[in-house]
Order: C-alpha cells, then sequence, then structure tokens
C-alpha cells in the first residue's frame, strides 16, 4: 500500500490543489491539473508492471458498496484510491483517467463525509479481508453478514464466548450442546429474526424458494407470508 500526497503535484507555489467552481455557488472543486499529474504518475507505473488499475472514488453519487462489491474488488490486482474533498473533484478529472484506468465510482451510504478518505478506509479493510492470507482464519469469512451463501441476504445473528454466565445472563443451551447440526440451525434462524426485524428490506428482496421449509416457518412465526414469490409482511 501506498499514499500519494495530491500537493506534490500542484504547480503553484502555495501548492494549490482547489480553487472556486465555475457557475457560482459555495465551496471548492478540486483542481483537474494536479489530480492529472497524480493520476498519470501512478498510470505509468501501472504500465511498466503490466496491469489496469481500477480506479475506486468515494462519492455518494457511485454505486452502493456491499459485501459483493467488497469480493469483487478483493479479486482486482491493483487497486487506486481517489480521495476527493470539498465539492468534489473537476469532472474532467475521471473523463480523463478512463484512458488509463477502470473508473468505479462507490458509495457507502446515503450521506456525505468531509472528504473521501474515511469512505476509503471502509472499503479497503472489507475488502482486504477478503483476500487470502490477510484473516488469521479464513473460515471465519463464510459467516459473515452478507457472506455468499447461507448468509448472502442475511445479517449475523448473536454469538457468545466464555464464560457461559454472565451477571444472569447465560448462553442458550443449544450452542453449548455440541450438537453442529442443531447449532447451524440455530444461528441460522437467529439470523432470519434478527434481518427481518432490523433490515427487512433484505428478506422482501429474496426470492421465496431461497428460503428451505424451517426457514419459511420462522418467517411465518413472525408473522410474514409468502406473496407472489416473495416474503412480505
Amino acid at each position: 500500500m501506498q499514499v500519494h500526497d495530491l500537493r506534490e503535484h500542484a504547480t503553484d507555489r502555495h501548492n494549490t490543489v482547489d480553487d472556486t467552481p465555475y457557475g457560482g455557488g459555495p465551496g471548492m472543486v478540486m483542481m483537474a491539473e494536479p489530480w492529472g499529474q497524480a493520476l498519470d504518475a501512478i498510470a505509468d507505473h501501472a504500465k511498466t508492471a503490466g496491469v489496469r488499475p481500477r480506479l475506486v472514488v468515494p462519492t455518494p453519487s457511485g454505486r452502493v458498496f456491499n459485501q459483493a462489491v467488497a469480493s469483487e474488488l478483493a479479486q482486482v490486482e491493483h487497486l487506486v484510491f481517489a480521495c476527493g474533498r470539498y465539492e468534489g473533484l473537476d469532472s474532467r478529472v475521471l473523463i480523463a483517467a478512463e484512458a488509463d484506468f477502470d473508473v468505479d465510482e462507490i458509495s457507502i451510504g446515503d450521506y456525505v463525509l468531509a472528504g473521501g478518505e474515511v469512505a476509503a478506509l471502509v472499503i479497503i479493510e472489507a475488502t482486504t479481508r477478503l483476500v487470502a492470507g490477510v484473516l488469521g482464519n479464513e473460515e471465519s469469512v463464510a459467516d459473515d453478514s452478507f457472506a455468499p451463501g447461507r448468509m448472502e441476504k442475511l445479517v449475523e445473528g448473536p454469538v457468545f464466548t466464555k464464560p457461559s454466565q454472565w451477571r444472569d445472563l447465560e448462553v442458550p443451551d443449544v450452542v453449548l450442546s455440541g450438537d453442529h447440526a442443531a447449532i447451524a440451525r440455530w444461528r441460522r434462524d437467529e439470523a432470519l429474526r434478527r434481518t427481518a426485524t432490523r433490515r427487512p428490506e433484505l428478506i422482501e428482496h429474496t426470492p421465496a424458494e431461497q428460503f428451505d421449509t424451517k426457514d419459511q416457518e420462522v418467517l411465518a412465526a413472525l408473522g410474514w407470508r409468502e406473496d407472489q414469490g416473495r416474503w412480505i409482511r
């Protein structure tokens, strides 16, 4: 991982990287030339390595970041993050960048930050933990919320560790039973209950056939019903 200082590519003695927007309005816009110089330098280095980088631009106007996007990015050999500030980058920067990069504008949610750095950190952490060798136990990824497979459209349920009793609160007996099939079913049921309560849209957007008979019993007990191939409340 390497960090690039945009001001090193400024062209005046004040190392200016922003200016007022054409057309008026509040705030400042990041200038095209410093960004162009910085990205050109990165592109030249990538060309010598024989790779075409993905240029990830955190922005509220991008596609929504989720676990599937993290899995996609984890397969990319060379990622470059362009972290904007103020009112964002001069739009010509990304148009020009398409010559050397696969430009990917990504949003981490429907809110606005002061800059793209925090958003980039979110994307980097979610992505790198999916790269082989990063986690101590790679199997733990399979049980994450939104993980491909059985957890793809579910948030993770409750988890516990020692001691089995703490402040008069006990770990559920099934978790201590040693019956791995029963534990797996309990975890699935709890994930369904938590998702249905906290993220109901995930249930609503999942085709009904992806829920097995036991899943359907859990959802029905929570007041859900099947309607035209979907589960609704």
